[in-house]
């Protein structure tokens, strides 16, 4: 009887050679890179980029840190886009001749300058006129009457109208990182709903001439920059850039997370503004409306309320004026130290 072949397959095949193994060639990779850095520690990160803005801030003023920030950098960190520009055929008109000459000394893209007949020229109608003549921009002669019709009626055109596109807002973050890497103490002015243009053309032209680095206006319930808040701001607007901040409250926690401070002026304040004591840390002044004051949230996350002492007899004072006061009050005890 012939003997019993295997099963194909149980019998183990003899090799030629001795085996060989990966001798551990692929321990490392399987150990891994060790523990993932945290969100701060990664300077591509937000969170990162974030944190190294507000050391810097710190080493500016020469702060003590505020705390941890929180970990997505800041809530309003690029993450809240400002509301889109308006659309050509709604562009404004920029009046007066201060207005319109520093309009065009900054280059802003203006589509037409209009003059009335018969206008008195000084230098700066002469630099006005040079300067469109230059651009190839064209130079309608209108009377005045029409002049009148084509600007705000509160205006006072002293002749010269120019068309100029919509305002495009900056981003509130813009405006940090610019102020961060121009190496000196930040100064910001953001509105907490103020409706007259007015007084936000005054509030650019103060913190222009006191060393401000910006206005933030709120994208709801706030003015914007119109042809009157140009005209008020006598062409500081070509100057000093104004930010756009989808939530107000939320541009604040971000700021503070980075290292600003933020004050609110109030006239019931526990603060004083003589001598602020927090004059040399970078800052961001929250400026309320005319009527209500500051909101309550934008109270609640401020570091310090202050109010303007006045004499008795008057009751509060105007927006654009306040922040004036408060800007040169900053700026006095800065020059100070």
């Amino acid at each position: 009887m012939a003997a019993n072949k295997p099963r194909a397959g149980a019998v183990r095949k003899t090799s030629k050679g001795p085996l060989k193994g990966t001798g551990g060639h692929g321990r490392k990779a399987l150990e891994g890179k060790g523990p993932t850095p945290k969100a701060t520690d990664r300077s591509w990160h937000k969170a990162g980029k974030a944190k190294a803005r507000r050391d810097k801030l710190e080493q500016m003023g020469k702060l003590q840190p505020r705390g941890s920030a929180s970990g997505n950098g800041g809530s309003d960190a690029r993450s809240q886009a400002p509301r889109k520009g308006k659309s050509n055929d709604d562009a404004e008109m920029v009046t007066g001749r201060n207005s319109v000459l520093e309009a065009l000394r900054a280059r802003i893209p203006a589509s037409a300058l209009y003059v009335a007949a018969r206008i008195e020229v000084d230098d700066r109608v002469k630099e006005i006129l040079s300067i469109a003549a230059q651009r190839g921009m064209p130079i309608m002669e209108v009377t005045r009457p029409e002049l009148d019709r084509m600007t705000p009626f509160d205006s006072v055109h002293q002749g010269l109208a120019l068309k100029v596109p919509p305002y495009e807002y900056a981003h509130p973050q813009d405006l940090l990182d610019a102020a961060i890497d121009s190496d000196h103490l930040p100064l910001f002015v953001a509105l907490d709903g103020i409706t007259d243009p007015r007084n936000l053309g005054a509030i650019i032209r103060s913190t222009a001439a006191f060393g401000g680095d910006g206005i933030i206006v709120p994208q709801r319930r706030s003015v914007g920059v119109t042809a009157s808040a140009w005209k008020t701001s006598a062409g500081a607007a070509a100057r000093c850039k104004v930010a756009m901040a989808a939530n107000l409250t939320a541009t604040i926690k971000s700021f503070k997370d980075q290292g600003v401070f933020v004050i609110g002026l109030d006239g019931g304040g526990d603060t004083s503004l003589p001598g602020l004591a927090l004059a040399d840390r970078p800052l961001l002044v929250v400026v309320g409306s005319e009527g209500k004051g500051l909101s309550k949230l934008v109270t609640e996350n401020c570091d310090a309320v202050v109010s303007i002492p006045i004499s008795a007899s008057t009751e509060s004072l105007n927006a654009g004026i306040a922040a004036s006061v408060t800007l040169y009050e900053i700026s006095r005890l800065r020059g100070a130290k």
